[in-house]
């Protein structure tokens, strides 16, 4: 029974030095972590506009017609002009 209440202080204690190191290591290295996610964040976005932004453009652009039909009979809006 010994073993197992060691086995279990060492690994509460591992994790502990663990967590204590892993939240060190991020507070101390907040910014350039931040700063990298931000550059690879805007770079992604960037390439992937770049790549479909033409098909976008040519598909809103609607095709010229080859030829126009009658004139239109306008009339006014307003009666009696």
């Amino acid at each position: 029974m010994q073993k197992v209440i060691n086995a279990i202080v060492i690994f509460s204690g591992v994790t502990s030095i663990a967590l204590i190191g892993g939240s060190a290591y991020l507070l101390l290295n907040l910014e350039p972590l931040v700063e990298g996610a931000k550059k690879e964040a805007i770079k992604t976005v960037t390439e992937s506009i770049t790549k479909e932004l033409p098909g976008l453009v040519e598909g809103a652009i609607p095709s010229m017609p080859g030829s126009t039909g009658d004139v239109l009979n306008a009339k006014p809006a307003i009666p009696g002009i």
